[in-house]
């Protein structure tokens, strides 16, 4: 794989121009991916909200964290399980049911934009938001590719093993096994649109064939 030098400023305005390209859908939808606590998903998502709104482009944004299960369910096997960190963990079918689906054709476009608040282990309570025609959904979180997941345009922030080892907080190192699987069966760097590598995160490289 070849890498060429990007700053995160040029990568939102290049995403930004790929998803404005995105016509033939009713709404666009935009997954940004990399592992949690090591990569900045939630920071390249927010910076693509403003200049897609400057384009006329309505925008709604979630995280994948605001859909986990239930402490019960995820800490079944223990709170540093790395297998049901990779399987149990995220409600995919909430996931898809109150967030996806609802922007496909036909879909009424109203999104649930968080379900379970995981630091109270309860649920938010958070009223459905409208997503007018045309717009863009911003989705981030980690271990999200080949989950089936439908979405227009994905983004993997990648790192080779020994980065994830540095950068990954002492904390979750637990979670290594985890995201080794990630890498094994959905193999994200392959499968994602837009591959970015941040070992150095102030010096990400993007991918090109």
């Amino acid at each position: 794989m070849r890498y060429r030098p990007v700053s995160f400023a040029l990568l939102a305005q290049e995403l930004t121009q790929r998803v404005l390209e995105v016509t033939d859908r009713p709404w666009t939808t935009v997954l940004v991916d990399g592992a949690a606590g090591a990569t900045n998903t939630t920071e390249l998502a927010d910076s693509l909200v403003e200049p897609l709104r400057v384009h006329g482009r309505d925008t709604v944004r979630v995280s994948a964290v605001d859909f986990l299960r239930p402490a019960s369910l995820r800490f079944e096997h223990g709170k540093q399980d790395p297998d049901a960190r990779y399987t149990d963990w995220l409600d995919v079918g909430a996931l898809r049911r109150e967030v996806l689906d609802p922007l496909v054709s036909e879909g009424s476009g109203e999104i649930l934009p968080s379900l379970w608040d995981a630091a109270r282990d309860r649920a938010t309570r958070a009223e459905r938001v409208p997503l007018a025609p045309g717009g863009v959904l911003l989705l981030d979180g980690e271990m999200l590719l080949g989950r089936g997941l439908d979405v227009d345009v994905s983004v993997h922030l990648w790192l080779s093993p020994n980065a994830l080892r540095r950068r990954l907080p002492e904390e979750d190192q637990w979670a290594i096994p985890a995201y080794e699987r990630y890498e094994d069966e959905a193999t994200p760097a392959k499968t994602a649109d837009v591959v970015v590598r941040v070992d150095d995160p102030n010096h990400p490289a993007q991918r090109y064939d």
